[in-house]
């Protein structure tokens, strides 16, 4: 679903796109070149340039006694985590609040015992009382609403965490004597419905408190990690694309009505979608690889399910439930998190850390710097995110994360194309060739390492840059039901060999084949392997040129 379909041409077609290797239409690299941060507890915020982005990207990390509002002038739209002056000069348009503990209460209720979460039995004049004193403080905090009890910021982001999320969690709580007798001796179904219309409808009660009391209509209002498709690693590729894009099942009953479709009072009630893309596996984990797709199967996923903005949450380190000590991500991560998700179609990211790094611990930061170097190299194409515009997304995240291949994803506007690109499962100075299509352009980039790759190219540039060296006639038979093809090319140097290769769409090179040059008018054969039926490219290369054709293969 919106995912853009590459093979619109049909079997009869025969494209010839020609382009010299590692040409582009404009320097892919900044201006700018990143000398990290040396010393602990500092990011280094005024050696980069000032800019700014059309997205809604908050900044809620370490501050390090910033007088300035700093994140503000460096990319970042909104601050979370206040320093300084802010009480009294930071913007509505740029307060984001995060409303911590919404459930949990000193005093015993059952919605808020970890475990148990209970809709049942609770007591909302306690929760009234509860709200009301977080409610003031967040107004507390800024000049021009302390002692009004009515937060003014651009957007409130609820922190609840307070249900049990599996059918066989809910199912389990009949077995527990704190439940009331009543609902215990429900019919499982009955029970399981009960709970979670129930729970959804306390979920809806702090948001609909919160504006009874008067809170501004143009204030924004999200809960954290509350989507239709909510966090998950493991079981990403379970399920089949098609299937959790479409099947009702795969969403959270949090996120339906009472019919059991994407709606109710709490999605209602939402104007963002904020998922959790929390990092938990270390790069030298098998599974820390993923992290890419990971992160982009968050938003795709639930772009698929719903219209409203999706601004993910993530974090620079692992998280500490898996790795103790929640240490930093790797630099070419925090590049990636900063650059990948807009052409995922998100329109936004929420950068969190704990505080209580920042207070009681000696750490480096240039995780921060390379974060916001991403950002940097990202404004550089600004105009492309702004306007009518197109994503380019050849591959779903969750297949990325089953064929573990590089990842690439493209926008386009007025003629030009913005890729960007990374292979995950890289060695560290490994380089990897990727063929790159939109419609009827292509294009062969090389990925080094595991370097996030950014660059614009202009779509008009079809044909260009032939060595005329090297001359390929045609590609037949094409459609082909044969073992081998063969191809027509003339040549007027022997410098180099020919390197043949058939790509998939994706770009993965399905096989590859080394000629000698030899000059005049020469056919070539070459060895099909057995592949399914469909649309193919046949990347002919020498030195200095590429030249690519589409077949058709026919089983």
């Amino acid at each position: 679903m919106g995912l853009f379909i590459k093979n619109r041409l049909t079997i009869l077609s025969i494209l010839l796109i020609i382009s010299r290797v590692n040409t582009f239409s404009q320097p892919c690299e900044t201006n700018f070149t990143l000398q990290p941060v040396q010393g602990n507890n500092s990011i280094e915020w005024d050696k980069f340039p000032q800019f700014t982005l059309p997205f809604t990207i908050i900044y809620n990390g370490p501050r390090f006694g910033d007088q300035n509002s700093r994140p503000l002038q460096h990319g970042f739209s909104h601050i979370a985590y206040f320093s300084g002056p802010e009480n009294s000069t930071l913007p509505v348009k740029n307060r984001a609040l995060l409303w911590n503990s919404v459930a949990s209460v000193e005093v015993f209720q059952p919605w808020s015992v970890v475990g148990l979460e209970s809709p049942w039995g609770n007591d909302t004049a306690i929760y009234r009382r509860h709200w009301d004193r977080y409610i003031t403080d967040m107004a507390n905090l800024f000049d021009d609403s302390r002692l009004s009890g009515i937060p003014r910021a651009d957007i409130i982001c609820l922190d609840v965490e307070r249900m049990q999320e599996l059918d066989r969690d809910i199912l389990n709580l009949k077995r527990d004597n704190r439940i009331p007798e009543g609902y215990r001796s429900l019919a499982d179904n009955t029970f399981m419905t009960t709970y979670k219309k129930d729970i959804r409808w306390w979920y809806t009660a702090p948001v609909n408190y919160l504006k009874n009391k008067g809170l501004p209509e143009t204030t924004k209002l999200s809960s954290y990690s509350d989507v239709p498709v909510r966090g998950t690693w493991l079981n990403v590729t379970t399920n089949s694309w098609a299937d959790w894009t479409s099947n009702t099942q795969r969403t959270h009953y949090l996120m339906q009505d009472d019919a059991g479709k994407i709606g109710g009072s709490f999605y209602n009630a939402m104007d963002i979608l904020m998922p959790s893309a929390y990092y938990y596996y270390p790069y030298e984990n098998p599974l820390g690889k993923d992290y890419l797709s990971y992160l982009l199967f968050q938003i795709e996923v639930n772009k698929a399910w719903s219209s409203k903005d999706i601004i993910p949450f993530v974090w620079l380190r692992y998280h500490d439930s898996f790795v103790p000590g929640a240490p930093q991500i790797p630099k070419f991560m925090a590049e990636a998190t900063a650059i990948f998700p807009f052409f995922s179609g998100a329109k936004g990211l929420w950068l969190w850390d704990n505080n209580m790094f920042e207070n009681t611990q000696q750490q480096n930061y240039s995780t921060y710097e390379h974060f916001i170097y991403g950002l940097y190299r990202l404004s550089q194409f600004s105009d492309m995110f702004q306007g009518n515009y197109e994503l380019v997304i050849p591959q779903s995240a969750r297949d990325h994360m089953q064929q573990r291949n590089p990842i690439w994803r493209g926008v386009v506007k007025d003629g030009k194309i913005v890729i960007a690109a990374q292979n995950t499962y890289a060695a560290e100075n490994q380089n990897t060739e990727l063929t790159v299509t939109y419609k009827q352009w292509t294009k062969t980039i090389t990925l080094t390492g595991r370097d996030v790759f950014l660059c614009k190219f202009d779509l008009s540039d079809v044909v260009s840059a032939l060595d005329s060296s090297l001359q390929v006639a045609n590609v037949y038979p094409n459609p082909t039901d044969q073992k081998s093809v063969f191809v027509n090319l003339s040549s007027r140097s022997t410098h180099s060999n020919l390197t043949f290769e058939l790509l998939d769409l994706k770009g993965v090179v399905l096989r590859t084949t080394q000629m000698p040059t030899q000059i005049g008018d020469i056919r070539y054969q070459f060895d099909l392997p057995i592949v399914p039926e469909g649309l193919y490219m046949l990347r002919i290369s020498s030195e200095n040129s590429s030249t690519s054709h589409s077949i058709f293969i026919k089983n």
